[in-house]
């Protein structure tokens, strides 16, 4: 459970978290609050102090029916906040959530040290090469359709078997392609019910039949809030059981909006492993 980022060893046998920060102006949760690059800055400073371990920066929003955004503009949105991060935080953990090769390729480029694909390879024929080529980790994500007509494609026979065939496929193919570092994340939220969220929480162990570290992202997402008639904004409660969850059934990483909680959910668990009943 050991990864390398740029040349740092990152063992993932404890559990780490990977804060978010998406620089859109219309992401479900945080859209157009890190606009600025005294913003970006700062949150990154924030997350850092409560214990993120990477920051995982989005640029093109990936929630239901979100309007699509060019190449272009999702590299610039990218890039001019990579750069003055990386200026001020040269030893941090970049994370790039894009499903677009010559983004990714970019992004690395200037510093970050993970590519995040929403749709684990499929919507850029050039993805995995490109991963190849830089010898970064990936984190592949299930996904069916994309982020403006996924919610179209739910509706599974057995949600845990075939979210588990899709990701063996796409690990075969990851691998053949010399993908050494891969991250696996069944991708809660997306092309999925409500049902189907928490059908796939309760088996989440069968995942690791691959032996690959496993990324959870649940936070705030409708999966949480929906079920009580809310909002985001009213979700954190929600998210930090599910995370604690999601660590009692061995995630690696959680993806999340609030570090700070998260890390707390994992200092307990780890307190808990760590004690013995004599």
């Amino acid at each position: 459970m050991i990864i390398n980022c740029k040349g740092a060893l990152v063992d993932l046998s404890i559990p780490k978290i990977m804060g978010i920060l998406n620089v859109t102006p219309d992401s479900f949760f945080d859209g157009g609050n890190y606009i600025s690059k005294k913003s970006v800055l700062q949150q990154c400073e924030k997350m850092l102090n409560d214990g993120a371990n990477f920051i995982d920066i989005g640029a093109y929003s990936s929630r239901p029916g979100a309007k699509d955004v060019s190449e272009t503009e999702e590299t610039e949105r990218l890039l001019n906040v990579i750069t003055p991060i990386m200026k001020e935080f040269p030893d941090i953990l970049l994370s790039v959530d894009t499903f677009r090769s010559s983004v990714a390729k970019a992004s690395i480029e200037a510093g970050a040290a993970i590519v995040n694909d929403i749709s684990g390879g499929d919507l850029d024929d050039n993805m995995f090469a490109t991963v190849s080529e830089l010898q970064v980790p990936y984190i592949l994500m299930h996904m069916k359709g994309t982020p403006q007509n996924m919610q179209t494609h739910t509706g599974y026979k057995n949600i845990t078997k075939e979210v588990n065939l899709h990701l063996s496929e796409k690990v075969y193919k990851a691998r053949s392609y010399g993908i050494n570092d891969i991250i696996l994340d069944p991708g809660f939220g997306f092309a999925k019910t409500l049902e189907e969220n928490y059908e796939l929480m309760n088996h989440m162990e069968m995942l690791h039949f691959f032996d690959l570290p496993i990324l959870v992202g649940i936070s705030r997402k409708s999966m949480i809030y929906k079920l009580f008639d809310t909002t985001p904004d009213n979700a954190l409660n929600g998210t930090s059981i599910l995370n604690t969850i999601a660590l009692q059934k061995r995630a690696h990483i959680l993806r999340v909006h609030d570090v700070k909680e998260a890390s707390e959910c994992v200092t307990i668990w780890n307190q808990l492993n760590a004690t013995t009943i004599s």
